[in-house]
């Protein structure tokens, strides 16, 4: 009786502080946020008559939020105690086609590894374009390397990689052997709608989490921590190209909704409705 108590005093103790923890978490999340629109949003108030906000973070906030995530990839289940509706990610349709240049490249050859850090420029690790081009040819890829704004470059002028710009990846990453990726929100979503297995190497904010699940669901490897050698990332690679990873991958794109959007704006529609006064007989 006595161990089975100390077991549970310090399960207990480790949540009180998770919900310690978390409750310091949201606050700097308040101070960060403030910080960064407060100013902003409060110089522009008084010209319409408004008082200022103090906490921009929970003005926006309502006790019915809105989560634009799949609930396959971001399950929101003790997520929070608000009342909370899981729409499914907002994902506009794209049937842009691909550049020539880029097809003519997925043709040549193999499928190749994806290699993109989206907006990260500040937070991509510096080496990340010769880490990812080294670590793919020794698993015998080819390489995309979409610049973004960290400005991925290729190391040497070997045409077993092509470097590009902004492209349709709803379309793109159905015909990569692999996404190597930071973990934001849309390209996890867009990968896994594609069936396509991924390395996340996440930087900041919600990335680990997002590299976790990924991981949870078995589509792809969770890279540990942010600045991946070539060791690591060709570990994590080996894990994402194997013929299991992909049956599972393509497995869960079957899963993923696709229509947030619409769902979102039915219910954007029907609390218009509701707020919205009877028309006069």
């Amino acid at each position: 009786m006595p161990e089975n108590l100390d077991g549970f005093r310090a399960v207990r103790v480790q949540e009180v502080q998770q919900e310690v923890l978390n409750r310091v978490l949201w606050e700097q999340d308040a101070q960060r946020v403030n910080a960064l629109y407060g100013e902003a949003l409060n110089s522009h108030r008084p010209a319409i008559g408004l008082p200022p906000v103090d906490n921009v973070r929970d003005y926006v906030f309502t006790d019915q939020p809105w989560l634009a995530a799949d609930a396959t990839l971001w399950p929101s289940q003790g997520m929070t105690d608000l009342d909370l509706v899981q729409t499914g990610a907002w994902i506009l349709p794209d049937d842009r086609p691909l550049p020539q240049e880029l097809e003519a490249f997925l043709d040549a050859g193999a499928p190749p590894v994806y290699v993109g850090f989206g907006s990260m420029a500040a937070h991509a690790p510096k080496d990340i374009a010769q880490v990812a081009i080294e670590a793919s040819r020794a698993h015998g890829r080819r390489v995309l390397l979409a610049r973004g704004w960290a400005d991925l470059a290729p190391i040497d002028d070997v045409d077993d990689c092509f470097v590009f710009g902004e492209v349709n990846q709803q379309a793109l990453f159905r015909q990569v052997a692999a996404v190597v990726h930071h973990g934001g929100a849309g390209t996890t979503t867009t990968a896994a709608r594609a069936g396509a297995p991924r390395v996340v190497v996440p930087q900041i904010a919600d990335q680990p989490r997002w590299a976790a699940r990924v991981a949870e669901l078995g589509i792809g490897s969770a890279h540990d921590g942010p600045t991946p050698t070539f060791d690591s990332l060709s570990a994590a690679l080996r894990t994402a190209l194997t013929p299991e990873t992909r049956t599972r991958a393509r497995a869960v794109a079957g899963t993923i909704r696709t229509d947030g959007a619409t769902v979102a704006a039915k219910l954007l529609l029907d609390a218009v409705g509701r707020e919205r006064p009877p028309a006069p007989a």
